[in-house]
């Protein structure tokens, strides 16, 4: 090993070592530092506003619920009876109860997570239920215990609706609440209740005395699955 001797060393030749040294660190700084400028300039943080080609996620809801990612864009495709807003759905339900089980309809925007229900069943215990078989008693015309919860399901149908057929579907389904006021095993039950919200839709209806689930799935049957209404002009 050479020994240095920094005795003899002059202090030109020491600083301007240190001048060699200082040259070559800012040499390797600034190229360092273009590289993180050319890398920024490629992601450029600024905002832009979104281009028209980019392509767009929709955010369709299933029958049990919305996406809640926050990557999910609303629907922008040229769609017939889509809203810009999200397309508008009313849902024919059933699921089960402690005898038939019970039929009803979930209606709203499948980009919201608030669900309206609207069902018909008579209101109290035991006793209405079974004097309803014989005659009419008060009925409910709301959600009742199960109807948000999925290990009740036992049949879906779910029906989309541009959003003016929206709003005066909705509107019905309302007035049906107002004016159903009473309950009967046979005549006013659960199933002709969501079979007027039907047909209103323009559906082919079953005949009501059956089941929920049979009567739900007989509906889809008779539309041919079809997953879109339009309703009459006028």
């Amino acid at each position: 090993m050479t020994r240095v001797i920094w005795g003899k060393i002059g202090p030109r030749l020491v600083l301007g070592a240190l001048v060699l040294t200082a040259t070559v660190g800012l040499g390797t700084g600034n190229s360092v530092a273009q590289q993180v400028a050319a890398s920024t300039d490629q992601q450029d943080p600024t905002p832009h506003k979104p281009s028209a080609k980019r392509s767009v996620v929709a955010a369709v809801a299933t029958s049990d619920a919305v996406s809640p990612s926050n990557e999910v864009k609303p629907v922008r495709r040229s769609q017939a009876g889509v809203s810009a807003k999200g397309p508008y759905y009313v849902d024919f339900r059933a699921r089960t109860a402690a005898t038939y089980g019970h039929a009803f309809v979930w209606f709203g925007k499948t980009t919201d997570k608030k669900v309206e229900v609207a069902g018909l069943w008579p209101q109290g215990d035991e006793v209405p239920y079974m004097l309803g078989h014989l005659m009419w008693v008060p009925a409910g015309t709301g959600a009742t215990y199960g109807d948000l919860d999925v290990q009740y399901l036992t049949a879906s149908y779910r029906v989309y609706l541009s959003e003016a057929d929206a709003m005066k579907t909705f509107a019905y389904i309302k007035h049906l609440q107002e004016t159903n006021p009473l309950w009967n095993a046979e005549t006013t039950n659960c199933t002709s209740f969501i079979g007027e919200i039907a047909s209103f839709m323009g559906l082919k209806t079953p005949f009501h005395l059956q089941k929920p689930e049979a009567y739900v799935n007989q509906l889809r049957e008779l539309n041919g699955g079809r997953q879109w209404a339009q309703l009459s002009p006028g």
